[in-house]
């Protein structure tokens, strides 16, 4: 058996997402120690990270600012331990999503209709532009926080005020509602793809966590060739923010059948409820080896 020598499960930390990370670390966390692997787990919201110096890997559990967005990779480059999951530019650009969307325009991907707001924006011509629903939301926060659907003309600039809360970059984007679907990465290979149906309107923070009506199906039912072709834009999509090791590639579908990419995911959620280990096991992978797979990727730039 490979050693990993002292490994530290980073779980928990300070954003917006931490009771999500705390459950995807100690599933983590007993996936590793039930395959005799010296892992212990580190919350660095409660010990000085200078004391991950006595680890030799580390598997990033963390989820939201700080945890995938550039933050905590940067100290570990420093520190010179290898650790899961994407290096510093690719996860600060994963978590942007506005930055994320220029550069996969620029590549030709498709994404929705968006527009940037601010508090001093035409909100009626954007309304107009985008036209209605739309969804508002922050750029730079995951788990739906802060997300918001509008429907009726004029509540645009509510929204606006809600997202901002959390982030004062804002977008705007068209709502595409033909269905939701996940592509999920693991050592430059996708897996099958998981198409969500949330028994609520959309798919918001209780659909994804604490609702048990939520429905995922894998395999989604695309045509075989047109699966083939998503996963094979959404590994490139992936590859363009400089993705590695290990994410989650989110887009909708329009009731056309053309599809958009949304965001990407460098640190996926692994809780009950997560999707990328739902497509692993679709692959033949269980969540034990998953977890392990995953840990052998760990690298530093």
């Amino acid at each position: 058996m490979k050693s990993f020598g002292k490994v530290a499960v980073l779980f928990g930390g300070t954003s917006g997402e931490r009771e999500i990370s705390l459950n995807s670390g100690a599933r983590v966390l007993a996936a590793l120690q039930g395959q005799g692997i010296d892992a212990q787990g580190f919350d660095p919201a409660r010990e000085p990270l200078a004391a991950l110096k006595a680890y030799d890997r580390v598997f990033i559990a963390l989820h939201g600012r700080y945890g995938e967005d550039g933050t905590i990779q940067g100290a570990l480059e420093l520190l010179r331990i290898p650790y899961t999951g994407s290096g510093v530019l690719a996860s600060a650009l994963g978590m942007d999503k506005f930055r994320s969307k220029l550069l996969w325009q620029a590549a030709g991907l498709p994404v929705p209709d968006y527009a940037l707001l601010a508090a001093d924006s035409d909100f009626a011509a954007v309304e107009a532009a985008l036209g209605l629903p739309l969804f508002v939301k922050p750029a730079r926060e995951g788990s739906s926080i802060g997300i918001s659907k509008v429907e009726a003309p004029g509540a645009l600039a509510a929204a606006h005020a809600e997202a901002a809360r959390h982030d004062a970059l804002v977008l705007a984007e068209r709502a595409i509602l033909g269905g939701e679907y996940t592509v999920g990465i693991v050592g430059g290979e996708t897996l099958p793809i998981v198409k969500i149906e949330p028994a609520t309107g959309w798919y918001d923070y209780e659909a994804k966590y604490n609702r048990d009506d939520t429905r995922y199906l894998c395999p989604c039912g695309l045509p075989p060739e047109q699966e083939a072709e998503i996963r094979r834009q959404a590994l490139e999509a992936f590859r363009l923010l400089g993705g590695r090791g290990w994410g989650r590639v989110d887009f909708l579908m329009d009731e056309a059948g053309q599809h958009y990419f949304l965001e990407v995911n460098t640190a996926p959620g692994m809780t009950d409820h997560s999707l990328l280990p739902m497509a692993a096991r679709a692959a033949g992978m269980d969540y034990p080896a998953l977890v392990r797979r995953v840990l052998e990727l760990a690298a530093n730039d």
